[in-house]
């Protein structure tokens, strides 16, 4: 499920139910609020982006250079809320220290594919381990990692 909003306010207001609005919201904030410098907000592909700025990487992403590189994703689906972390995929050592440490600090099943991480419930989602996971890209380094990427 994709959106047509064209603002993040949009977006989360789009949201028929109040108790799914909390929870995406939530969700923003905790990204928000530790996001490193560089990134920006806005809507990508749909839902809630976190990208790398074309006045900071004016390539753009590969697959279609007029958009900026994403980074994160925050989407509101049917049975669940998505997120989806680009620098998973793209970094295995980030993965393994993501899912040694979802099992440490969570009782819940990790729900995951390559990049997006699923979570039924508000309840269910590790903040604390979400914000250090944010936190732990800087935009040079995702840059870095996406363009050694485009190489292989």
């Amino acid at each position: 499920m994709t959106s047509d909003a064209t603002t993040v306010s949009d977006y989360i207001n789009s949201l028929s139910d109040e108790n799914r609005k909390e929870f995406v919201q939530k969700f923003r904030e905790s990204i928000l609020n530790n996001l490193p410098k560089g990134f920006e907000e806005g809507m990508s592909y749909g839902m809630i982006g976190y990208f790398v700025p074309h006045a900071i990487y004016p390539k753009g992403y590969h697959c279609n250079p007029s958009q900026p590189l994403p980074f994160l994703g925050l989407a509101s689906q049917k049975n669940s809320v998505n997120f989806y972390h680009m620098g998973i995929y793209a970094d295995n050592e980030l993965l393994n220290w993501f899912v040694e440490s979802f099992k440490k600090q969570s009782t819940k099943k990790l729900d995951m594919g390559k990049s997006c991480i699923r979570f039924k419930k508000i309840e269910d989602v590790p903040f604390q381990l979400i914000e250090e996971l944010v936190s732990k890209m800087s935009v040079e380094k995702w840059i870095s990692l996406y363009e050694d990427q485009l190489k292989k």
